[in-house]
């Protein structure tokens, strides 16, 4: 049993560092630059084929609802 709880705790401080380490591009530039571009398409759809799904369930909800 001593040996089990020396494992599970030698991997869980494993996993702790090198999650710590580990480095998360910051993408938040990049999609705000996407989404403000003017290009005439409305900003609720800019997100792509599920946005434009979304839109138009929703749309169909209202209009049929």
């Amino acid at each position: 049993v001593y040996l089990l709880f020396q494992g599970l705790r030698q991997i869980s401080q494993r996993t702790i560092s090198t999650a710590s380490r580990r480095q998360l591009e910051n993408k938040v530039p990049e999609k705000q630059k996407f989404f403000q571009e003017d290009n005439g398409m409305p900003v609720y759809l800019k997100g792509g084929l599920m946005d434009s799904l979304l839109y138009k369930v929703t749309m169909g909800l209202t209009v049929f609802g």
